[in-house]
């Protein structure tokens, strides 16, 4: 599979498309089949609906997309680009146990389902972080709504 960035539509024609499929998603989703130039017909399982529905979504908020197979197996610095961390930065995360990786021969390699399960819980992570302490500035008194400057 080779793989490759699709960027999202900057014609408002096409972007209008997608809106239109979008919306047809929403409204019909198990009866949508593909037709082909001879007229065959075959009905897209829900799976791929889901996908192309994700794919449309992020399309539509301007967002790139590149598929690929979970399965798949990452250089260090492929998955340190997909991170956007440097390399030795992601080796000492690999070396700490903190990603799974293999080692096949001479080279590290990691699979793609482990570096976004990683980059799942250090987003979660961060979310925690950021309400604590939210949460301990607002019993500090030191948060201050923007709404309640308006009315001083």
């Amino acid at each position: 599979m080779a793989e490759r960035p699709v960027l999202p539509p900057t014609d408002p024609g096409e972007q209008h498309e997608l809106d239109e499929i979008a919306a047809l998603l929403t409204e019909t989703p198990a009866t949508l089949a593909l037709i082909a130039r001879d007229g065959s017909m075959v009905h897209l399982p829900p799976a791929l609906l889901d996908v192309l529905a994700q794919v449309i979504a992020a399309m539509r908020a301007g967002r790139a997309i590149t598929i690929a197979p979970l399965a798949q197996r990452l250089t260090t610095q492929e998955a340190a680009e997909l991170l956007g961390v440097s390399r030795p930065t992601l080796i000492k995360l690999l070396e700490e146990g903190k990603i799974p990786f293999e080692l096949p021969g001479r080279h590290r390699r990691i699979r793609l389902d482990d570096l976004l399960d990683y980059q799942d819980r250090r987003r979660s992570e961060r979310k925690e972080s950021l309400d604590e302490l939210v949460r301990q500035t607002e019993e500090l008194g030191l948060y201050r709504d923007e709404s309640d400057t308006e009315t001083r």
